[in-house]
């Protein structure tokens, strides 16, 4: 058995709220880290991508696990490649990296200056290469800021990643990608891409409504949330998420 802990969109500000929301779900995760293999955060990393945002990220995210980060569309690469992985870049930020004979991709969705996502060919090249490199039996999982696909919450939906019929190929290229995870649109979700499935980590700053939740997008009362991805010995995939109080 597999777990990862899945968390996203932790929109560190300098409010002692959204700091207090992402300890405690930090200190959740740490506490059962002896279960866990891995820690994976999908962007929106800051709220404004200021680099007092990341020096505040950098003090508070830390774990006894493997963790696993890329940006999403509050993020300023510079700034977040400075502060959080200590480089000097504008590059996408990409990594790979094989964890107890799982692979990880983690690829940038995001689009500078923009709040849609989109995979540009070399990520997806990139992507492609290091999947192919491990062998057709390593399971993948896939894992970005944006979700490509509609999730019948309207604005949201307005932003979110295209160009995915090219990411879809993928899965025909290296049938091994067990799943795609994401962030993004700040609300508990499993669905379907690419006839695999498509796991939507709860937001940790706040949650957004459903149309039929209320007129307001945001949702502040809602506690912050975690997903718990674990492939069993099978290679079948099970999601479970989990609440947090602070």
């Amino acid at each position: 058995m597999f777990v990862v802990a899945h968390i996203s969109d932790l929109h560190f500000n300098g409010t002692r709220f959204n700091r207090a929301r992402i300890e405690s779900t930090l200190s959740y995760i740490n506490a059962r880290a002896a279960g866990i293999n891995a820690l994976l955060i999908t962007g929106d990393v800051a709220d404004e991508g200021s680099p007092s945002e990341y020096r505040e990220a950098s003090l508070v995210i830390d774990s006894p696990l493997p963790i696993l980060i890329t940006e999403g569309n509050h993020d300023e690469r510079t700034a977040f490649n400075a502060g959080i992985l200590g480089t000097e870049s504008s590059a996408p930020i990409n990594s790979s990296r094989l964890i107890d004979g799982v692979l990880f991709i983690v690829a940038d969705s995001s689009i500078p200056g923009r709040n849609d996502g989109r995979l540009d060919d070399d990520t997806l090249a990139w992507m492609s290469a290091e999947i192919g490199a491990h062998g057709p039996d390593t399971p993948v999982f896939v894992a970005f800021h944006h979700p490509p696909v509609t999730l019948e919450m309207p604005f949201m939906d307005s932003i979110r990643q295209t160009g995915e019929r090219r990411l879809a190929a993928l899965v025909v290229e290296h049938p091994n990608i067990v799943a795609f995870l994401c962030g993004h649109a700040h609300t508990p979700a499993v669905t379907r891409f690419a006839d695999r499935p498509l796991c939507v980590a709860p937001g940790v700053s706040s949650t957004l409504n459903l149309p039929f939740e209320g007129r307001d997008i945001i949702n502040r009362g809602q506690p912050p949330g975690i997903a718990f991805h674990v492939l069993d010995d099978a290679g079948r995939l099970i999601t479970h998420f989990r609440s947090v109080m602070f």
